[in-house]
């Protein structure tokens, strides 16, 4: 993979956007390459396959946090369950899913990102609605 060459242009229009919507963090991917901004100050550059399975199943939560097997989301940005409006959602509740497949697509800087299931198996809760804004970490969706 190429080394990330630092676009200035792209960090202030990041930085200005983490202004304009009082969000805490931002994150933007393109051509495999990954820019964080967290609010403080705090600049974190990684490269890094985009959504490689980043969507992980959080740990069993007894006290009322991210549900057991929630995967979650690798970014900030828009969650759209279906691939345009009035088509099939990806995946219901009770659809049997594999690993790799697309269970629904997140919106990041006008980019849609497809998120592919970390696993096999059944989804038993979908946590968000079409269209939804997403914070990065935030439960989507609880397979089993």
């Amino acid at each position: 993979m190429s080394k990330l060459e630092v676009n200035e242009k792209v960090i202030r229009t990041l930085a200005g956007l983490l202004d304009e919507t009082d969000l805490t963090e931002i994150e933007y991917e393109a051509d495999g390459h990954r820019i964080r901004l967290v609010r403080g100050g705090t600049v974190v550059q990684a490269i890094a396959p985009a959504l490689a399975p980043a969507a992980i199943s959080a740990p069993a939560a007894s006290d009322g946090g991210i549900p057991a097997n929630a995967i979650t989301s690798p970014m900030v940005g828009t969650a759209y369950l279906a691939a345009e409006p009035g088509a099939p959602d990806f995946v219901k509740v009770g659809d049997r899913v594999n690993e790799g497949q697309t269970l629904l697509i997140l919106e990041a800087m006008k980019v849609m990102n497809p998120l592919p299931s970390p696993k096999s198996g059944v989804v038993k809760q979908i946590l968000v609605s079409d269209g939804d804004p997403i914070e990065f970490g935030e439960p989507l969706m609880v397979i089993e």
